[in-house]
């Protein structure tokens, strides 16, 4: 019926089967050309310009420059609008002049006029709205080119039979074909570069936003990295700009809005309501238990799903579509099997071949977008994560932070956001694999009937099994995620106090802790390989036992039903399409539980307890800036400070003192809103600087450190510099101001690091000091000097309003205050001779201090009796402070001391475990340079090193090692052999012999036949077992050699300039690919070469001359993956290298939280982390890129094997249908085989540079032995308790000067010593090389 309407619309017959099919030489009718194949492009065009539409409007940028190639898409446009309007006023011109014209000629051009002029209309905008390619426009222009392709050649072969009757249609189309082949040319290139954009212009843009739409469906934009990466390897500056929208100023606050949104939801009416919260004790994670109402828990999700939605949609389109066109191939390879064997026309062959190879080829396309748009989805969740996380580590209150370690936080980080990229790119599998599923057994019901429900009864069996594994693997995953934070915590605390454990020697006992926790681990690790082992058995059984149960059934109901080519290799192909998703589903169930644990972890985390902002308000109508009225502050268990009433005026300084652990740190804690506020108002006006008392030092230059993100002002830094006597310190480092400080400020003394500390608070400008017992750490003069020049009535800081904890009462006179803090509550308060006069708590306070004097504290008690003896009503004090001075000895340091030479004052040994390293007189005189502490974490080039392996395969094992390879190689000669079975089954003709089927050889072929099945499973099983069991044990090994010999590195050379966030990054992060990622890694390629191998046996064998495509093939293939290898084997290692600064960053920033809060920096230090985490994805990103790349060529290339393997049956005379089944079934596989294999060939060696990093740090130099075997002491040492040095040296590490040279004396026993000299003369490195810490260099 719609045929013979369409007749009519064309004045002939629409669809000519004859002329179309059943002939030697097809050609389409003159109407199905002039209407369908011009009408599907337009149509194409209207349906998908509103996604067009969408991407014009949303562009953040515009005005692209006008320019030839934008010009010319306008001009040749029109001209096909114009030839369009020719046609239709022709065909009109006919109608008045009583000449038959059809609707086809009326209503084509029409339509052309109509889509064209909506492709001019698109080129403009695009224009306008700075969008350099349209992938739309180029799919439309291509759908021309090929529609028209037909009626070009039948106008081309009509003009050469004769002249062409109307001679104007001719000559119309022989001028529209060739300018829609040149449209199709122009729109494979890209325009300029818009003129306006949204975002800052960058110095490397990503070439991605300047390609085409061609070049970014096959990435050749890629290709420069791709050379560059190969001749030489990669370095940061060869790196591309992120593109902004995946940058982290673009994402995070998306996300963060969603989420804050879904916080309020859940928080409901109590939203500014607090939680009272009390906290479980475990060593295994972070549980929080709420003796209140369980509130409900905020989760991530729905902000995730909010925010990256819509992106994640699109790609799940893409993969509907690429699962449809999965299943055309089989229909192919059936009717290629029925060409053959019907004999039919041989360009039906070619034509089998060629949609084969273009159904193959547009799929690659599709998935390669499918999975680029799912890992930028990952990197962008990824990102948005991290932020979260690291601003909640700023908000945590003190309670919460006390259960939740550095290192778990780092794990959030490190291993639980990771766990979303890969996750992301097959989370569509959760539908997918159904889908492909029910699609593959309705096509297996067309061919095989009912007997299809038996194999599907398999899969339903299946599904418990696989439920019981996936809950299995669940428990232990959690059970893990649990032992390694444990093991992760421990280290941390471990690398952080590794000072303490070699004075200690406790290294052994530290070190069978962590081992303890890893053995647990491994246990658990195991559980899991046999679980993964049976996993490898069921699902290398279930795609082959849905064969077997299906070919058994269908030849066991009925005795007419008979196996033939079409139906075995159809089968076949549909069963391996059925492999793929029965072997995904598992995994991914398994990776979602992963994933829902890592959910719930920073569910857990990102719903901990948040410092209260009311608890500190902001009045700016508050005459005095520092109010505290009826306050009540804790800290989580017990009231510390209670009813305090505080008003401090503006511009005075107040001193706080007190007992030790009397609250007076407290009380300013209260004042910056840390503590847990239970009543009372607290209220501060103005900007405030802290100095805390254990002083805050960042990673980063001594300027960097005291200019705290402020831009430079000369003059008033050198005041600075000077005031906290800085200035000969600077001119001792090596660097000066610019010399760099470690983590923790190592390199400085405590007295340095507390006068950098409070430089940085002056620096700051602020209206209110917060000063923290800032004098503790420094010598008595050096404090005066201080507090004359900075805190004191004529300081600095005279001008602003200034709270000092101090112990020195020497500088009490001098304030404008006191405020004495006894057991959590303000005692006294007044000026320094009022609380004299009172005789209070403050006399008694003085009076213990005068008590517990020592010697060193000889000037001070001098100088308070200077001070006492011109105060009233202080005799019984001067008596009291008379009798201590006549019992103390004065044996002082400070006397050959002066402020403009000293740079520390040592009392312990703890303060002298650092030391700047000592220059020569000749090198103090030059101009000082930035020298670098913290060296930059180096990243190997090149290939990894055969030595990796070699370690990492003896760490396995040599039996492991080559059990694994053959039980590899015995499942694949089990799975070639069960399918030529299959061929020779099929190709049996004497199983049916007049009608009656000889049962007992049937029964002979399907019983082989499943016995080669049951040789596949368990080899599978065997060798899977082999793997995992060998690659733990490897995992198992290198962790134990990394961590004894890290323990044991020097200080000095080692601990000094290596950030324990670049160390702990080993412990967590590479210690987690050897457990997890690496095995399954392995497992990959190993199937996958193994596999590879067997197709190209098989289908040389089916089709011997296959060899000869065989070599350049592998050619090809073997520059692609060299090329590829070379460029992410190094995008890697700068992946792994930046990945570290993260970590370091946020342990730097937790720790400093409180004095990042004071200073009112937390945005400053969310913009750094962000782009540190920018950074990151900036290596990331390419190594995306280039698996896309890879896949394109690598599947192209298995594309052609596809198309050779058909072209070769068809070209084949006297071909057996059940070869060619075979062969082609093989073959269609072999391009998810060959990515795979190079995918896991790089990912192995991408990987194996977690085995390279290890090893690295595992071969650092190590600290003399413990024992020395031909220098033991005797059996009866030591006899006598004598210390003896004989020309002793040595120096901090190598490059630097001796601290010390030629060190004679001995020590009797009995002997009490005095060690005197200058500050930095060597007094505390003679000490610490009693205990070993450094190794004499003579």
């Amino acid at each position: 019926m719609a045929g013979s309407a369409l007749d009519r619309f064309c004045g002939s017959r629409f669809w000519d089967a004859n002329l179309t099919w059943h002939t030697d030489d097809p050609d389409f009718t003159r109407c199905f050309e002039r209407t369908v194949l011009v009408w599907v492009p337009c149509i194409y065009l209207w349906i998908f310009s509103s996604l067009e539409v969408f991407y014009i409007l949303n562009s953040k940028k515009r005005n692209v420059p006008w320019n030839f190639l934008n010009i010319s898409k306008l001009l040749f446009s029109c001209v096909l609008i114009i030839l369009s309007i020719s046609d239709f006023s022709v065909s009109i011109n006919r109608t008045t002049k009583e000449v038959e014209v059809f609707n086809v000629d009326i209503y084509t051009p029409l339509i052309r006029i109509l889509t064209f002029s909506l492709a001019v209309s698109l080129v403009y905008y695009n224009r306008r709205n700075g969008l350099v390619t349209s992938g739309l426009l180029f799919q439309f222009w291509l759908l021309c080119a090929i529609f028209g392709a037909p009626q070009f050649r039948t106008e081309i072969r009509e003009a050469q039979i004769a002249t062409p009757e109307p001679y104007y249609d001719y000559i119309s189309y022989i001028i529209y074909y060739p300018i829609v082949l040149l449209m199709l040319f122009l729109n494979c290139f890209a325009d300029k570069p818009p003129t306006i954009s949204k975002y800052r212009n960058s110095d490397s843009p990503c070439p991605e936003l300047r390609s085409s739409f061609l070049s970014k469906l096959v990435y050749t934009w890629f290709d420069p990295l791709a050379w560059k990466g190969y001749r030489n390897p990669l370095e940061t500056k060869d790196l591309w700009d992120m593109n902004p929208e995946d940058s982290a100023f673009e994402v995070v606050p998306v996300y963060d809005k969603h989420w804050q949104n879904t916080v309020k939801k859940c928080q409901g009416a109590q939203t500014t309501q607090q939680a009272n919260a009390t906290y479980k004790s475990d060593p295994v994670g972070v549980d929080f238990v709420e003796n209140t109402p369980k509130k409900k828990q905020a989760s991530i999700l729905p902000a995730l799903v909010k925010t990256f939605g819509p992106m994640f949609l699109f790609g799940a389109f893409l993969k509907l579509v690429q699962d449809i066109l999965t299943f055309v191939s089989p229909q192919v390879l059936r009717a290629l099997i029925s060409f053959v064997e019907n004999k039919e026309e041989q360009w039906k062959g070619f034509l089998y071949a060629g949609l084969l190879f273009v159904t193959a080829g547009i799929q690659t396309l599709i998935l390669s977008q499918y999975f680029q748009r799912m890992f930028i989805v990952g990197m962008r969740i990824r990102t948005a994560l991290i932020s979260t996380i690291y601003r909640k580590a700023l908000r945590m209150s003190s309670i919460a932070k006390r259960e939740s370690t550095v290192g778990e936080i780092v794990n959030l980080m490190s291993v639980d956001a990771q766990k979303f990229i890969e996750l992301t790119a097959y989370l569509n599998m959760i539908w997918s694999a159904p889908l492909q599923i029910i699609l593959a057994l309705y096509f297996l019901w067309d061919i095989l009937g009912p007997s299809v429900l038996a194999g599907l009864a398999v899969m339903i069996i299946m599904i418990p099994i696989n439920g019981y594994i996936a809950n299995k693997v669940k428990v232990l995953q959690i059970k893990q995620m649990k032992n390694k934070d444990e093991r992760v915590k421990l280290m941390n605390e471990v690398l952080s106090g590794i000072k303490v454990l070699k004075l200690y020697a406790w290294e052994p006992s530290f070190e069978t802790q962590v081992l303890k926790i890893r053995g647990k681990e491994m246990k658990i690790l195991k559980k899991a390989a046999y679980l993964n082992a049976g996993t490898s058995f069921i699902w290398s059984c279930a795609p082959f036992l849905v064969a077997l149960v299906s070919f058994a059934t269908y030849v066991l109901i009925d005795e007419a039903n008979t196996l033939d080519a079409t139906k075995a290799f159809v089968s076949l192909s549909l069963f391996n399409i059925l492999r793929f998703p029965l072997s995904m589903l598992p995994m991914m169930i398994s990776n979602m539980v992963q994933a829902w644990v890592s959910v719930k972890r920073i569910n857990k985390f990102m719903n901990c307890d948040e410092l209260d902002p009311d608890n500190v308000q902001h009045d700016s109508s508050e005459s005095s800036p520092l109010v505290i009225s009826n306050g009540n502050f804790h800290w989580g268990d017990g009231a510390i400070l209670k009813n305090i009433n505080i008003r401090l005026p503006k511009n005075t300084i107040t001193a706080v003192v007190g007992q030790v652990g009397s609250g007076k740190s407290s009380l300013i804690s209260a004042f910056l809103g840390e503590m847990v506020k239970s009543s009372g108002r607290v209220n501060t006006v103005g900007s405030v600087a802290y100095v805390s008392q254990q002083a805050w030092i960042q990673n980063a230059t001594l300027q960097d450190n005291i200019l705290f993100g402020k831009p430079l002002n000369k003059k008033l830094y050198n005041q600075v510099v000077e005031s906290c006597a800085l200035k000969p310190d600077f001119e001792m480092l090596p660097g000066g101001d610019q010399t760099e400080i470690g983590e923790k400020g190592i390199n400085l003394s405590g007295g340095q690091k507390q006068r950098v500390s409070l430089a940085r608070a002056v620096y700051a400008d602020t209206d209110v000091y917060f000063l923290d017992d800032p004098l503790s750490a420094v010598d008595s003069h050096v404090g005066k000097h201080i507090f004359d020049k900075v805190i004191g009535p004529h300081g600095m800081l005279r001008y602003k309003t200034r709270v000092l904890v101090t112990h020195g009462i020497t500088y009490l006179p001098q304030t404008d205050k006191i405020i004495v803090i006894k057991d959590g509550e303000v005692s006294e308060t007044g000026t320094y001779q009022e609380l004299l006069d009172k005789k209070g708590s403050f006399s008694d306070f003085l009076m213990q201090h005068i008590t517990e004097a020592s010697e060193d504290d000889d000037e001070e008690l001098n100088e308070l009796q200077t001070q006492l003896s011109n105060t009233q009503g202080a005799e019984d004090l001067v008596r009291k402070l008379q009798t201590q001075i006549s019992r103390t000895r004065t044996y002082s340091e400070s006397g050959s001391d002066k402020v403009n030479g000293s740079l520390q004052h040592q009392n312990s040994v703890e303060k002298g475990l650092r030391k700047r390293s000592s220059t020569t007189e000749l090198e103090q005189q030059k101009k000082p340079e930035a020298q670098k502490l913290i060296e930059a974490e180096k990243a190997e080039t090149g290939s990894v090193k055969w030595e990796v392996y070699k370690h990492y395969l003896k760490s396995i094992g040599v039996f492991l090692t080559c059990s694994t390879l053959l039980l590899n190689l015995v499942f694949q000669g089990f799975s070639i052999g069960s399918n030529v079975w299959l061929t020779v089954w099929s190709g049996d003709e004497n199983i049916v012999v007049n009608g009656v089927t000889d049962t007992a050889r049937r029964d002979m072929y399907l019983g082989v036949y499943g016995a080669l099945g049951i040789g596949q499973a368990l080899s599978m099983f065997l060798s899977s077992l082999a793997l995992y069991i060998g690659t733990l044990n490897g995992a198992l090994l290198m962790h134990n050699f990394i961590l004894n010999n890290v323990i044991r590195a020097p200080c000095t050379s080692f601990y000094d300039i290596t950030p324990v966030g670049r160390i702990l990054n080993r412990f967590s992060k590479d210690v987690d690919t050897l457990d997890i990622v690496l095995p399954m890694t392995l497992r990959g390629w190993i199937t996958c070469f193994f596999s590879v191998l067997g197709t190209l046996v098989v289908i040389s064998y089916t089709t011997p001359i296959f060899v000869a495509v065989i070599v350049p093939i592998a050619i090809l293939y073997y520059f692609i993956q060299r090329f590829y290898v070379a460029t992410s084997r190094q995008l890697k290692r700068l992946e792994s290298v930046s990945r570290s600064p993260i970590y370091s960053h946020f342990g730097e920033t937790v720790t400093g939280a409180q004095v990042i809060r004071a200073f009112n920096e937390k945005n400053r230090f969310i913009s750094e982390s962000e782009s540190k985490v920018d950074f990151n994805q900036v290596c990331y990103y390419p190594s995306i890129i280039a698996n896309r790349w890879l896949a394109v060529r690598l599947e192209m290339v298995g594309n052609l094997i596809i198309l050779f393997a058909a072209l070769f049956a068809v070209l084949s005379d006297n071909q057996n249908s059940g070869n060619v089944g075979l062969s082609v079934s093989y073959a269609l596989q072999i391009t998810q085989t060959l990515n795979w294999l190079v995918r896991m060939t790089s990912d192995v060696e991408t990987n194996i540079v977690a085995v390279e990093r290890i090893k690295e740090y595992g071969e650092v130099e190590q600290e003399a032995p413990w024992e020395i075997p031909n220098k033991q002491p005797r059996d009866s040492w030591p006899d006598s308790g004598m210390v003896e040095f004989k020309n002793y040296a040595v120096r901090y590490r190598k490059g630097l000067d001796l601290v010390l040279k030629n060190v004679d004396f001995t020590v009797r026993g009995g002997e009490k010593v005095g060690i005197v000299g200058r500050t930095g003369a060597g007094k505390s490195s003679l000490t610490l090389a009693l205990f070993r810490y450094f190794t004499s260099v003579l």
